[in-house]
């Protein structure tokens, strides 16, 4: 293990001096394939027109061929796209221009002519816009200087189509107006026909020389008009971008760069590389205060990049405590034009309305513009991700952009869990893609994206690793004190810790992740034992034990709880000694004693049939969930400890500690009202209807959701801002940590009771290897992996019982322990012992 630790601190220093110690933006950009190949088409008029200008784009071209013989960007699985067909093209015209590279080019029509009708049979119906006029440009361009195509028959159908298509979009559209990309944009690719004179570029032709900041067209347009501005803008982008050339010249450096901080953070490596993201933010945090009055772009283009740019930035700077206005990136719900446009082009702003709709997530009480941005990106989304209608934008289709757009959709932000997020992120093999740019998407550098991908990997695995050897510990601890199987209640060792390993990333050897898990199976043996194992004398007996700290007159159960109860608090008082030299053990045991006695409360009101008012309810029922008997007490073992004056036994909690044990009760009772109706138990939504006789189920439900969206907002503003506490930065992310967890157990049902729901979850989190590209088994098998012994292997890790062999093959297999009650049914289980779960 310790050897895993000093490789990946390894490559954490090799990235930060090779990537982040002088950080060239342009360097994290993937090049264009298609782009750089215009650029090497360019004739040096000066002295010789028979070589090319930019020499060095011509040797890119030569030297980025890729084994199968296309040039361009793959998908998620290592595929071409049809954005590899005009790529391809481009590169081989580049190549046929100054004949060189002749089997390059070869090639490369072998690709096209074997993959044309299969590339161009995944878009069934409508090609991308862009494709339409790009592609047959390409084609129209390769003929004009004699290159035989010779595409098979079977595809001249579809090429018809993609012809009939640009026809219609050259017959409907202005050359520089009406779309997201005007047509003159793609002046490198029109037609003959279409007539363009040199005063539609100058007219166009940006302050910096460039068309529509488009390398390609600009190559174009300099080839068509010699301006001396085109020219002066490609010499300074060959100059800026020495191995191939963006599709977008200038780029935006900053938003490069919270790119890039975005990336760092999604793959789970903040810890790591937190100064360096905190100089991208610190920057951006002083750009915005020097900017904030600027004018917001009115060109269709650079609307989507500043909002792209604005929103990501927004939700980074606020995620990290800094003091920023919704109106940093809600500036266009005042502009009607740029709301129309972009539901006009929904599907060209389908990755800059993610952004928007992610920003949202993070929105503190009365941002009512927060609000209208939020249903306004939704609506969008929804509508730019149809659902099997086969018609998907190219955007969203080619990198995956359903897949997560449908996640955040799906599932809010607050009931996800880090390490979760993280382990989707470093799966998802699109996840370098950075915003739309002309034919494709600006993405990261694969060479660059692949090492922090390394990074992501192996810290990620060794975290694996650690957590199974807590949990091994965890089990033990259980055992010992008689906590494993009292005969009653819910056995959830599994789910406690599982919770608190992948809501946050604490340090490799943090010792807090146990601390915590042991306190969630306390509170929940002991809730169970309350609620349905103990007489109230018995109750009565144990919650003056606690009160006393004294286990005299205690037996069985009570005296199994009590006597975990007061190891954990010693062991906790102990190393909070050690480490920040002041005893706590008095602190600890007033959060333990009015937790009992708030279940004693809770256990009296059943037994007797007492309904308290809504009031007398809550001010039991936040005390009694527990929340703050987990947070408050790991708050001191976190290396910004609480000052003194916070564990004070008589101090009067925080508000955001208040508003965590509010939140996670309130969800609580709205997934348990059912079961407590049975059970002749009371909780809040029951006592609404109580107290307002008018009101169904449905009002009170309704009622308390609301409630709960309120008291989130205020929770997020006390944790993510300064000057609403006096506690530490690090406990108030523990605040909200704590409740994602709840919020992930009661988002739509009561997951900690169930016994199948979370398994999957708990294997991806601790268990299952990482899918990135390469076939794994579940876990290290013996090599005997097919047999009765290689079976055994793994079901003594994850105490699977056998069903049936056969042939000394297994068919299936049930699970019981530790994930929770038996009755999880594997369905199968291959040879390679890869799981089916039912």
């Amino acid at each position: 293990m310790e050897h895993s630790n000093v490789s990946i601190q390894a490559l954490v220093k090799e990235i930060t001096e090779e990537m982040l110690s002088d950080i060239d933006p342009y360097s994290f950009v993937s090049p264009s394939a298609y782009d750089t190949a215009w650029l090497a088409m360019i004739p040096n008029l000066q002295p010789c027109p028979v070589v090319p200008m930019f020499k060095d784009c011509l040797d890119w071209v030569l030297k980025n061929q890729t084994e199968e013989g296309y040039w361009g960007e793959c998908d998620a699985h290592g595929n071409p796209t049809i954005e590899s067909l005009p790529a391809t093209l481009a590169c081989v015209i580049a190549l046929k221009k100054w004949n060189v590279g002749i089997e390059n080019a070869q090639r490369g029509l072998a690709f096209i002519r074997a993959n044309i009708e299969k590339l161009l049979g995944e878009n069934p119906n409508q090609f991308p816009r862009w494709f339409a006029i790009v592609f047959p440009g390409m084609i129209e361009f390769a003929r004009k200087i004699g290159l035989e195509l010779d595409f098979p028959n079977r595809s001249k159908g579809l090429l018809m189509d993609i012809f009939f298509e640009r026809q219609e979009i050259l017959e409907t559209e202005e050359l520089t107006a009406g779309s997201y990309r005007p047509l003159l944009s793609y002046v490198e690719a029109l037609p003959s026909f279409y007539a363009i004179n040199q005063e539609d570029i100058t007219m166009h032709l940006r302050d910096d020389g460039s068309l529509f900041q488009s390398p390609s067209a600009t190559a174009r347009a300099f080839m068509a008009t010699g301006k001396k501005e085109c020219l002066a803008y490609l010499q300074s982008l060959v100059r800026t971008c020495t191995n191939g050339v963006p599709s977008t010249y200038p780029m935006d450096e900053e938003l490069i760069k919270l790119g890039l901080a975005n990336q760092i953070q999604r793959l789970g490596l903040a810890e790591q590389f937190g100064q360096q993201i905190e100089d991208i933010l610190t920057q951006a945090y002083w750009n915005y205060n020097n900017q904030a009055s600027s004018e917001k772009p009115s060109r269709s283009a650079s609307v989507a990049t500043q909002l792209h740019k604005d929103s990501l930035a927004f939700r980074l700077l606020r995620m990290h405590g800094y003091d920023i206005s919704p109106w940093s990136f809600c500036w266009f719900l005042n502009n009607q034009e740029i709301l129309d446009h972009i539901e006009k082009n929904h599907e060209y702003f389908s990755s800059v309305l993610l952004n928007v709709y992610r920003a949202t997530d993070l929105m503190f009480p009365g941002e009512y513009e927060l609000e209208e941005a939020r249903s306004f990106s939704r609506r969008i989304l929804e509508k730019a991700v149809p659902k099997g209608t086969g018609d998907d934008d190219h955007f969203t289709k080619s990198f995956n952009l359903q897949r997560m757009i449908e996640h955040e959709l799906s599932l809010p932000w607050v009931a996800r869990l880090d390490h979760l997020e993280h382990r989707a992120w470093i799966e998802e093999k699109d996840m370098n893609a950075l915003w739309a740019g002309k034919t494709s998407f600006h993405r990261l550098s694969s060479l660059k994206n692949e090492k922090f991908v390394q990074l992501a990997v192996a810290d990620y695995e060794f975290r694996q690793s650690i957590y199974k050897n807590e949990i091994a510990e965890l089990k033990s601890w259980c055992l010992k004190w008689g906590l494993s199987d009292m005969g009653f209640g819910r056995e959830k060792t599994m789910y406690c810790y599982f919770a608190v390993s992948a809501s946050i990333s604490l340090p490799y050897d943090s010792d807090i992740r146990m601390m915590i898990a042991k306190s969630a199976i306390l509170i929940t043996v002991a809730d169970d034992f309350f609620d349905m194992e103990a007489s109230l004398n018995e109750l009565n007996i144990l919650t003056d034990a606690v009160r006393r700290w004294d286990a005299a007159g205690l037996s069985g159960h009570s005296k199994a709880i009590f006597d975990g109860l007061d190891n954990l608090v010693k062991e906790t008082a102990g190393k909070h000694l050690q480490q920040h030299g002041t005893d706590i053990t008095s602190y600890l045991q007033k959060i333990w004693c009015e937790t009992f006695a708030s279940w004693l409360v809770e256990a009296t009101w059943s037994k007797s049939g007492y309904l308290p008012s809504m009031d007398e309810y809550l001010g039991t029922g936040m005390t009694s969930i527990a929340a703050h008997t987990l947070v408050l007490p790991a708050s001191c073992r976190l290396k910004s400890s609480l000052p003194n004056s916070k564990i004070n036994p008589a101090a009067e909690y925080e508000t955001v500690t208040k508003l965590v044990m509010l939140i996670p009760r309130l969800l609580n009772d709205i997934q348990s009202y059912q079961k407590e109706i049975e059970d002749g138990k009371m909780n809040y939504v029951l006592l609404y209807m109580k107290e307002n006789p008018d009101a169904d189920i449905d009002d009170s439900i309704a009622f308390v959701r609301d409630l709960l969206e309120k008291k989130r907002k205020e929770l997020l503003k006390h944790a993510l801002m300064d000057g609403f506490c006096d506690l530490p930065v690090a406990s108030r992310r523990l605040h909200l940590s704590c409740m994602k967890v709840f919020q992930m157990f009661f988002n739509s049902s009561n997951r900690y009771d169930s016994n199948t729901e979370m398994l999957q979850d708990i294997q991806k989190a601790i268990y299952i290897p990482l899918d990135v590209g390469t076939s794994k088994p579940l876990m290290p098998l013996s090599s005997d992996s097919g047999s009765k012994k290689g079976f055994q292997t793994i079901t003594s890790h994850l105490n699977f019982r056998p069903l049936k062999y056969h042939n000394k093959r297994i068919i299936g297999c049930q699970t019981s322990l530790p994930i929770g009650r038996p009755g999880y049914a594997i369905k199968y289980i291959t040879p390679n012992f890869r799981l089916s779960f039912a």
